[in-house]
């Protein structure tokens, strides 16, 4: 009978949640759904140094805002949080320690750090021998016996089997096996302030939490040997496991890295500036996934459906930031009015733009946004001062017949009475001029456009000089008269 799935996703509470930790999140949960699987979320708050106030509320909190839901979390369920299971800790660690599979360790930070000196100078692999090699039992109860007379808190290590062979089938890359004799020697399980490390408490919960599969980054491959280690020692079957691609950064083509400032790597930034999370979901769940074909726009429920582990990439997946913007856009412009309207709210309102015309302002700037804090600049010209014009402007605006078009257009809008002003009279105005002048297309629409806009490219034309208003929109005609 095949196990029950279920999979976790586990943070440390030392940051906001980072691009590479929502994929795992969300990866996760792609296939405890897909297989009708529980998901659950543990938090690994054993690095006391690192860890910063309000981490987790901020981990959850992004995931939430993404789409994703879990079954089982610290919310729900008592001791799920690595600093609450010391005691489950604690038994283990005695039985390896009474079973002989462990020991207590008295070797200082500084004879470490000596030997490890002294291991590279001879152009040695850096590891650590064990301590107590060649001596007696008397010795050996000497020893611990003067190491505790001077204080010495012990760390407890992992006798580790040297010839052993620690291969699993990995769910992503295959076959992968390592030699016990290449792990770095005995390895720590509990550090001196009682907590236990990663690899063991991991391997503790995992177990505790009857977890089926391990779907986390490659950079945890030189983990899983030391993990199977406890899972050996400790009697247990170790769950499957699969190791997904780092992320690249498509510019640089290294390894995405927080130090990278053209790239947005925190969800939290992503919801500052008012993208839509569907977007952001669709895009994470296409790093380093392929659901075969040539769409790239899916709903959370069809990447539910379309989910399988064996199409997880064997390449890097590159975070491409063009692709979330173009993808962002996308979601934009296909999005429901008020719902992008209620993301603009907040930004209009900081900068003083809330006025009864807000809402048109949305409409007509709705399909050009990646997000919502664009709505600000791009309504620049409805609340600042005229641009200056770029060279291939004022290219454009030295052209024979310009003087003629603007001429004629501002007398049709002078002509105009409040009540005529609308945005359904404003485009059979242009045509008149057309029929007037007989200049049409181009030397037509573009002169006005910037004349009225500042800028060659935006929004239907109509639109853009209703929102300004007649009076402003004729002053800037004048404006750009006076400079021709």
């Amino acid at each position: 009978m095949a196990k029950d799935i279920r999979v976790r996703y586990a943070p440390s509470p030392t940051g906001l949640l980072h691009i590479g930790n929502a994929r795992t999140a969300l990866f996760n949960y792609l296939y405890a759904r897909h297989h009708g699987g529980t998901f659950i979320i543990r938090i690994e708050d054993t690095d006391r140094k690192r860890h910063v106030e309000d981490g987790e509320r901020s981990q959850l909190d992004n995931l939430r805002w993404l789409g994703i839901d879990w079954d089982e979390s610290p919310e729900t369920h008592e001791n799920y949080r690595q600093s609450e299971r010391l005691p489950l800790y604690q038994k283990y660690i005695d039985q390896l320690l009474a079973e002989g599979k462990a020991y207590k360790s008295y070797v200082t930070e500084e004879e470490l750090a000596a030997e490890r000196e002294r291991q590279e100078a001879a152009g040695e692999t850096p590891r650590y021998i064990n301590e107590f090699l060649g001596m007696t039992e008397e010795e050996k109860a000497a020893y611990i016996a003067e190491r505790e007379a001077a204080g010495i808190v012990p760390t407890v290590r992992l006798a580790v089997n040297e010839s052993g062979i620690y291969k699993w089938h990995d769910i992503v890359k295959g076959d992968i096996e390592f030699e016990g004799g290449n792990i770095g020697g005995d390895w720590v399980i509990q550090k001196k302030d009682g907590y236990p490390t990663y690899n063991f408490a991991v391997v503790v919960d995992d177990h505790d939490m009857q977890i089926s599969h391990v779907i986390r980054g490659d950079d945890h491959i030189a983990n899983t040997p030391k993990q199977l280690m406890v899972y050996e020692a400790l009697g247990w079957e170790a769950p499957e496991f699969g190791h997904m691609t780092l992320i690249i950064n498509s510019e640089t083509g290294k390894k995405l890295s927080k130090r990278d400032t053209n790239t947005l790597q925190f969800i939290e930034d992503y919801r500052k500036k008012g993208y839509l999370p569907e977007a952001v979901f669709n895009f994470i769940a296409l790093l380093g996934w392929n659901p075969g074909g040539e769409d790239e726009i899916f709903s959370r429920e069809e990447l539910i459906k379309l989910f399988d582990e064996n199409r997880l990439s064997k390449s890097p997946a590159a975070f491409d930031q063009k692709k979330l913007d173009w993808m962002s856009n996308d979601y934009i412009k296909n999005a429901d009015f008020d719902k992008v309207f209620a993301l603009c709210k907040p930004f209009l309102e900081e900068a003083g733009r809330l006025t009864d015309k807000a809402e048109k302002l949305v409409e007509l700037y709705k399909p050009q946004m990646t997000a919502a804090e664009e709505i600000v600049p791009l309504t620049n010209l409805f609340f600042e001062d005229f641009p200056e014009l770029t060279e291939a402007e004022k290219e454009v605006m030295a052209g024979e017949t310009v003087p003629t078009v603007l001429k004629a257009f501002k007398a049709k809008l002078e002509a105009m009475s409040d009540d005529e002003f609308v945005v359904e009279n404003i485009f059979p105005q242009i045509k008149a001029v057309q029929k007037e002048t007989g200049i049409k297309g181009k030397n037509l629409f573009m002169p006005i456009r910037i004349a009225v806009s500042g800028e060659m490219h935006g929004p239907e034309l109509p639109d853009t000089i209703f929102l300004l208003g007649r009076e402003k929109s004729i002053k800037h005609i004048d404006q750009v008269l006076a400079t021709l």
